[in-house]
């Protein structure tokens, strides 16, 4: 057997960068580089290697390591999947930085490697610098946080141990079912240790996606579900995208009359101008969405987890009779809400239930309904993101300005705060994956680095990125990223001064105002910051706008600019689109003082007693 001797480190680089895949039927590398902010865990061991193999393997440099790990989740799902990067770190800090994009990656079911570095497996310089101490167990580490947020963990403790966790770890970020974060914890000391490694360890292997073909007892049952349904509906979540299998659900949903919904991550799977997409679904749904959500006899959930943004913390379907059939790849997913499980790939599942419904349709006046419902609430939602001259407009007025500048291929991305409820019922996406959503983990800080990732997987799609002042505040640095990358965005920083979205919510459930606009915090002076200035700094063409006009004409400019744009707006801390939406279980205190509270308290058991299960 020809044998390789190389360090860990090494090794791993190597293997890395013979793993290949197919895109649009191009070969090319699976892995597309490497995020890496070096220190004493992973400076001598990843980053000569990384150095070694910088010509086949790039690697990037960012500011902070959740954010580089953000960017590396973005690629993915901009790519669907079919690519992915790979994330180095120090130990210590430097790790557990990137411990909340795990979890991101992990609600998301997206591809990402981690490779923090670790202690000395030889325990001989113990404690390291950086190391915590477990008083009752010596093998723990700080990279142990990564365990309930992984798909899979491995700590290598010796150079030999690489060859089965990499092998064990390119199968699960590959697999349609499991896919997910891996964490390889390097030790420090085994990175620059040598091996004797098989040359076969180092051949190229292309890797593609599987496509699982549905049971024939589960096909069966759910043809016969449908076929049985006097109101249909699908929702279509993020499966149908990672599938590819937007054109077989646009024939699915016209060959047989159902009308379809999207979830945050599903948005853009169908055409905007389809007549049966009634857009958004559930707690930031369109009212064309939920009331087909209300009174379906059958939903054919697609690809999604049906999580309770989704499904109105359970109420949303709320014919007592309704059956569901879940399509996915995944049994935990397929199963859920009494659901009649489909295990299959979207694509191949689309394609045999269509050709065995053949000569099937949903009945001509549900259809037809569903139809009308579109267009009167593409009407009411026109309303909303109209043009105005208010000093202070509202998020949707911003997202109406950025809809009207943008193009059919543009990519409008974003996370948290009262922004993903207004693009999820409001933005109209020109194409797949024109709708890029972090709403799994909600996580703040995830817009400006997802941007990057997002502008790396496809750099000929205008990346718009859209952040409140709260996110913007928790994790900017990545704007001096991109400039020095060259990675253009245009990012719209929607200035509130404060927690809009949690303001509200807190209202809602008969709060005072408390501790989420700046003005209702505890302080001796409130901030005047300057966020254009502050964006300039960091090398970005910035300027505040002072309304939607003005807002119009910069995001033009915008897309003509050399670099990274940053425009300020002041908006309406207050305002939202109150059509559309479902209520949402958030538990309001048994006990108060306030009678706000006390009759919040009253609704919120008058939805749970009207909920069933």
């Amino acid at each position: 057997m020809s044998t390789v001797r190389l360090t860990m480190a090494q090794a791993l680089v190597a293997a890395m960068a013979a793993q290949k895949t197919m895109v649009a039927g191009h070969e090319l590398p699976l892995f597309a580089g490497v995020w890496a902010i070096f220190g004493h865990g992973n400076v001598a061991g990843m980053g000569e290697a990384l150095h070694g193999m910088r010509d086949v393997l790039p690697t990037f440099r960012a500011h902070n390591e959740q954010a580089m790990a953000h960017a590396a989740i973005a690629f993915a799902k901009a790519s669907r999947r079919r690519r992915m990067m790979a994330v180095t770190s120090s130990i210590g800090p430097g790790a557990t930085n990137m411990v909340t994009a795990a979890a991101v990656a992990h609600v998301n079911r997206l591809p990402l490697l981690l490779l923090p570095g670790d202690v000395f497996a030889s325990r001989r310089p113990d404690p390291v610098l950086q190391q915590i101490e477990n008083f009752g167990d010596g093998t723990v580490s700080a990279n142990d946080c990564f365990r309930p947020v992984s798909r899979y963990f491995d700590r290598i403790t010796r150079p030999e141990q690489l060859m089965r966790a990499f092998e064990r770890a390119m199968q699960v970020l590959t697999d349609p079912a499991d896919c997910g974060p891996v964490t390889l914890a390097l030790c420090q000391d085994v990175q620059t240790e040598a091996s004797d490694y098989p040359e076969r360890f180092f051949a190229e292997r292309l890797w593609q996606p599987r496509r699982q073909r549905p049971d024939e007892a589960e096909l069966a049952e759910a043809i016969a579900l449908i076929r049985a349904a006097q109101r249909p509906l699908v929702v279509a979540g993020g499966g149908v995208l990672y599938s590819e299998a937007e054109a077989e659900l646009a024939a699915f949903c016209s060959s047989h009359g159902i009308p379809a919904a999207e979830t945050q991550a599903g948005k853009s799977a169908l055409p905007r101008d389809e007549p049966l997409n009634l857009g958004a679904i559930g707690v930031t749904g369109t009212e064309a969405a939920n009331e087909a959500a209300r009174t379906a006899d059958l939903v054919l959930a697609i690809g999604t987890r049906l999580q309770d943004f989704t499904t109105g913390s359970r109420a949303l379907f709320a014919d007592p009779q309704v059956r569901i059939v879940g399509l996915n790849t995944q049994a935990f997913d397929a199963g859920k809400h009494g659901a009649r499980p489909l295990l299959a790939d979207a694509k191949a599942g689309l394609a045999e239930l269509s050709a065995s419904l053949a000569g099937w349709s949903a009945p001509a006046g549900w259809s037809e309904h569903a139809r009308s419902a579109r267009d009167g609430w593409l009407t009411i939602a026109a309303r909303y993101t109209a043009p105005t001259n208010e000093p202070l407009p509202s998020d949707a007025q911003v997202v109406g300005a950025v809809q009207r500048t943008s193009r059919p291929s543009d990519v409008v991305l974003c996370a948290a705060g009262g922004l993903p409820g207004e693009l999820h019922k409001l933005w109209q996406p020109g194409a797949p994956g024109g709708y890029h959503m972090e709403y799994g983990y909600s996580c703040m800080g995830y817009e400006i680095a997802g941007g990057i990732g997002a502008k790396l997987a496809d750099p000929v799609r205008e990346v718009v990125v859209m952040v409140g002042d709260g996110s913007y505040l928790m994790m900017n640095s990545e704007i001096a990223t991109s400039v020095m990358l060259g990675v253009r965005l245009t990012i719209v920083l929607l200035d509130n001064r404060g927690f809009g979205c949690i303001n509200r919510l807190q209202n809602a459930t008969g709060g005072a105002p408390f501790n989420n606009l700046l003005r209702d915090t505890r302080h001796e002076t409130l901030p005047a910051i300057d966020f254009a200035a502050h964006a300039a700094s960091m090398g970005a063409n910035a300027r505040k706008v002072a309304g939607i006009a003005e807002l119009e004409q910069a995001l033009a400019a915008a897309r003509d600019s050399d670099r990274t744009s940053v425009i300020v707006i002041d908006t309406d801390p207050l305002a939202a689109t109150d059509a559309g939406g479902h209520w949402w279980e958030v538990a309001v205190p048994e006990v108060s003082g306030r009678d706000e509270v006390r009759a919040a308290r009253g609704r919120y058991e008058d939805a749970l007693s009207r909920r069933d299960g």
